[in-house]
């Protein structure tokens, strides 16, 4: 009991310690890499070409239409609510998977699971309202360690469950209920965030306008200076909020507003964070493309009904695979601000051969391979790039970026939803759809790799503007602990 009671009065290790616990649960879906064979197979007999071009658009959709409004409530309730509902609707998720019949009940699904991947902000940000500033990197990697934990277990448990087990689709599903419902649970047991990050009350609003004219550490170049200050402002305005003063009033609104605004212009008032954030918003757009409709590339290349699938194997491969690269980023010393370019457009290169070969070949095995090479790809450029952009931001800023990022690459998936899946438009099929995905990359690659070559020639002849890139960039050596 003393442990526990020590537990609960640390500032940090007891929110993170039961956030981890909330990730690991919530992701560790057993049922998540064999939801095509399902949907397709017996248990909703739903035909391949209805769940391509008509039903998964309707996710992409509806993320969309919930992103921004999730944003903005995330930090006026203060990020506790939405991850109790955004736990709330996995189970309903499940409990629709498990027991709903019918196409309408699949399509309402898709609507519930946008609601799901909408609110994984409020995970991400809740965790920097409620610990202390020095915490910052130890606690984000145990989030992202837990997350990735229970992804590998669930899918490495359904695949021993199907392959070894021969349990049915229908079970695994309830299993994976049961396991959501403990997330949800567990998610009571979060503290709730005294403050928010933008609706903060005019006092604490004004402390953070003047850091973030001063920079990202604040005039003494002290962090904790400007942690207190903050802090200070937020003793305030509990006070305001012991009083009959509104929280949620007008003029909070209004200040809120105004320090979005002072956190959007901070955050694109680079050109190096802007490449940075274009490739984010790019490469995101067609990694969720690929990851939405690779199963549905599975089962055309070696069908569900008739073969052994190996999905969960290669869904736990992946996430092993990604963190061996993200954490390898940690220890690879190289100038991102000036080589970060190339890498960029190098490692696209690599993903969109990875797309090409899923869509060209006829062996499962090279398909799975394929898929393996890009999603490493991805999670290894995706760490680079959260990193280079929250290196040189508050964590104000990071937190809009975070969400101005994934709302453009959104966009940018909903457009291609809109034109190359649904049935309403070009309505292709998965193969000339996967072509389209590869060809995308190149697209991404070829810009980036221009960008790259220039940048990387410049400073060859110019090692001068080296150093201002540094200096921009604020750091050399990134460790991948803190993503």
């Amino acid at each position: 009991m003393g442990g526990w009671a020590k537990l609960k009065s640390s500032a940090w290790a007891y929110p993170t310690a039961v956030l981890s616990l909330y990730g690991f649960f919530a992701n560790c879906r057993v049922a998540e890499p064999f939801l095509t064979p399902y949907l397709i197979g017996p248990h909703k007999n739903i035909s391949g070409e209805v769940v391509t071009n008509y039903l998964f658009p309707i996710w992409t959709y509806s993320y969309l239409a919930f992103l921004f409004p999730v944003f903005l409530l995330t930090d006026f309730l203060r990020h506790k609510p939405l991850i109790m509902v955004q736990g709330l609707f996995l189970v309903t998720n499940y409990i629709l998977l498990s027991f709903a019949p019918g196409l309408p009940a699949m399509i309402f699904l898709q609507v519930n699971y946008a609601v799901v991947t909408s609110t994984e902000v409020a995970y991400f940000s809740y965790i920097y309202s409620v610990i202390p500033v020095e915490n910052y990197q130890r606690a984000t990697g145990y989030l992202r360690s837990a997350m990735l934990a229970g992804y590998t277990i669930g899918a490495s448990l359904g695949q021993v469950l199907v392959s070894l087990a021969g349990v049915d689709y229908f079970y695994i599903n309830a299993i994976t209920l049961g396991i959501v419902s403990l997330a949800f649970l567990i998610s009571f047991w979060l503290p709730m965030p005294q403050r928010s990050l933008f609706f903060k009350g005019k006092k604490a609003a004004a402390v953070v306008s003047q850091s973030q004219q001063d920079g990202p550490l604040g005039e003494d170049g002290s962090e904790e200076a400007v942690m207190d200050k903050v802090d200070a402002g937020s003793g305030r305005e509990k006070m305001e909020h012991n009083g009959n003063a509104c929280w949620c009033s007008w003029e909070n609104v209004v200040t809120a507003g105004h320090l979005l605004w002072q956190s959007f212009r901070e955050s694109y008032s680079s050109r190096h964070l802007i490449y940075w954030s274009l490739w984010w918003a790019l490469a995101t757009a067609g990694y969720v493309q690929v990851f939405n409709y690779t199963q549905l590339m599975w089962d055309h290349i070696e069908p569900s009904a008739t073969s052994s699938i190996y999905n969960g194997g290669v869904e736990a491969a992946c996430s092993l695979v990604g963190a061996a690269a993200a954490f390898s980023v940690g220890h690879i010393r190289v100038t991102w601000a000036v080589w970060g370019e190339l890498a960029l457009g190098l490692f696209s290169a690599v993903g969109s051969g990875a797309v090409f070969l899923m869509a060209l070949t006829s062996s499962i095995w090279a398909c799975y391979a394929g898929y393996v090479i890009f999603k490493s790809c991805y999670m290894f450029l995706i760490t680079i790039t959260t990193f280079q952009i929250a290196s040189n931001l508050s964590m104000e800023c990071y937190a809009l970026t975070f969400g101005i990022n994934t709302f453009v690459a959104l966009s940018l998936q909903t457009i291609i939803t809109g034109i190359v899946v649904d049935e309403a438009a070009l309505g292709l099929d998965i193969v000339t759809q996967f072509i389209v995905y590869g060809s995308y990359y190149a697209v991404i690659s070829v810009l980036f790799l221009t960008r790259g070559t220039y940048t990387a020639c410049l400073n060859q002849h110019n090692p001068e503007h080296t150093k201002t890139k540094e200096q921009e960039s604020g750091v050399e050596v990134i460790s991948a602990e803190r993503f």
